[in-house]
């Protein structure tokens, strides 16, 4: 068994850090049950959001990008009989994503401000609930640890879709919670079967365990992904994610297209491909496969979409298919590429999310021709939307392009048949989401009265127009963070390799 001073870089900050970024929002919702008034309620979420937004980037500040261990380490004994430990820490394939995870939450508090009327205070508990969860699925390095995080997340989620969706409500919550209540059974049996063979529960002794069967790491590792295909969701898992976009009230869908998703594509890198290595690269083939289907697949059916919120649900199928496609191609560039589109993905569909929520707000519809010819009326509106939609299919200069330049060239060194259906994939991708700009700005001419974006609405759009900008670019910070890390994870993977 290997040591903890091995793996975890124990924190050296004047207060536990990763402890103080998941509990600050748990405190907020507990203040909560105490107001009565809305406006209190509201401004507690937001002020805790915040709170831990700042929180969290003293993690950026001070994280060392020369070295793959975990960071911000935290280790206090939790069930010792089972050696089972309360263990927190990050590295670079986490740090961004609990950046992401921080930056959304106050920014869907003030998008919600005046869209939610009713159950005001139970709708903040819930945002507030998903984002410490969220944030300790990110942090957990012992696997009892994730599994709670991981499952607690699933309560408020389907809490947002159940009370606060829209008419189909009960089928999609229903939906999402049976799905991933039954990945999350394929994922408590890959925790157990690791835990038998190691007597730890520990995530990184884990992933340095070198002497697992492959026959065991097969089991395990179909385990573990269908868990994570479900949750990502690739090709064919995907059907619970229309329902759950479509019916989610506005910030139920940021949440769940901008971190939920990258749960799965999360627990590839995490789990998946360190500890059962060699059944990784034997299975990697079947997975390109299923990327490159999902990537093309989802393109199509946006091509037939008429209802907004249902086009950049299917969108997801299709960018999430990318992320999985570098993963899978098991090159640094593929690793770099997949982590950057999961951000990349978080940012341009949650602001995509946004700027559904504020046109719905004004016209009651989701459908393109009911909110057809904004270009007039909402001016301000149509350049926050132009400029996450060509984000969104890879215009250069934006951050998704650097992405999947990423992973395309990552694809081309592993598979060029994969490279070049993936290129078309991307070229779908501009079709679908052009005809949607086309038909938003100019669609048609009329009279009609819509007032233009707001004060509020505009504070909470220009963050993500920002690292839109930021990250298209000036890659170069995000892949520095992440290099080191992602680096090692390549390293371990050359001797199945060859």
């Amino acid at each position: 068994m290997i040591q903890m001073e091995q793996y975890l870089i124990m924190n050296s900050l004047a207060f536990p850090i990763l402890s103080t970024t998941i509990f600050l929002p748990l405190a907020g919702a507990c203040l909560l049950l105490f107001m009565k008034s809305e406006k209190s309620m509201k401004v507690t979420a937001l002020i805790t959001g915040i709170i831990t937004f700042l929180c969290s980037l003293l993690l950026y500040t001070n994280f060392k990008t020369d070295t793959h261990l975990f960071q911000f380490g935290e280790l206090l004994p939790w069930i010792p009989s089972f050696n089972i430990n309360y263990t927190l820490g990050i590295d670079g394939i986490t740090i961004f994503l609990i950046l992401l995870t921080t930056l959304l939450t106050p920014l869907c508090v003030l998008s919600s401000w005046s869209a939610i009327q009713n159950r005001v205070k139970e709708f903040m508990f819930c945002i507030l609930m998903m984002e410490a969860a969220m944030i300790g699925v990110f942090s957990a390095l012992d696997f009892i640890l994730f599994y709670v995080f991981w499952e607690a997340m699933l309560i408020p989620m389907y809490l947002l879709i159940a009370v606060w969706g829209g008419p189909r409500k009960d089928y999609a919550s229903i939906k999402f919670f049976i799905y991933t209540l039954f990945g999350s059974v394929f994922l408590l049996v890959a925790i157990i079967a690791v835990y038998l063979k190691t007597g730890t529960f520990s995530i990184p002794a884990a992933m340095f365990v070198k002497d697992f069967t492959f026959t065991f790491q097969v089991w395990v590792f179909c385990a573990f992904a269908l868990a994570f295909a479900i949750k990502v969701p690739m090709f064919p898992f995907h059907t619970w994610l229309p329902a759950a976009h479509t019916e989610a009230p506005t910030v139920g869908s940021v949440f769940l297209a901008s971190v939920l998703l990258k749960m799965g594509t999360y627990g590839f890198l995490r789990f998946c491909l360190p500890i059962t290595p060699a059944a990784s690269v034997y299975f990697a083939p079947l997975m390109i496969i299923l990327s490159v289907i999902g990537i093309i697949y989802g393109g199509f059916v946006c091509l037939s979409q008429t209802d907004m919120k249902k086009l950049i649900a299917y969108s997801s199928v299709a960018h999430m298919g990318f992320a999985t496609l570098g993963i899978f191609t098991l090159t640094l560039f593929g690793f770099e590429g997949a982590l950057l589109q999961m951000l990349n993905h978080g940012i341009t569909t949650g602001g995509l999310f946004l700027c559904v929520g504020i046109v719905y707000e004004r016209t009651h519809s989701r459908e393109i021709y009911d909110n057809a010819g904004l270009g007039p009326i909402m001016p301000v509106y149509v350049g926050f939307f132009g400029l996450f939609a060509i984000s969104s299919f890879a215009f250069p200069g934006t951050n998704n392009f650097v992405g999947e330049l990423y992973i395309l060239i990552g694809t081309f060194i592993n598979n060029k048949i994969a490279g070049f259906l993936a290129v078309v994939g991307a070229i779908i991708a501009a079709a679908y989401t052009l005809r949607l700009l086309k038909q938003i700005v100019w669609g048609r001419e009329d009279k009609r009265i819509i007032p233009d974006m707001n004060l509020r609405e505009i504070i909470y759009l220009a963050p993500l127009v920002v690292f839109v900008i930021w990250m298209g670019l000036f890659p170069r910070p995000f892949v520095l963070t992440v290099e080191k890390t992602l680096a090692h994870l390549s390293s371990q993977l050359q001797n199945y390799l060859h």
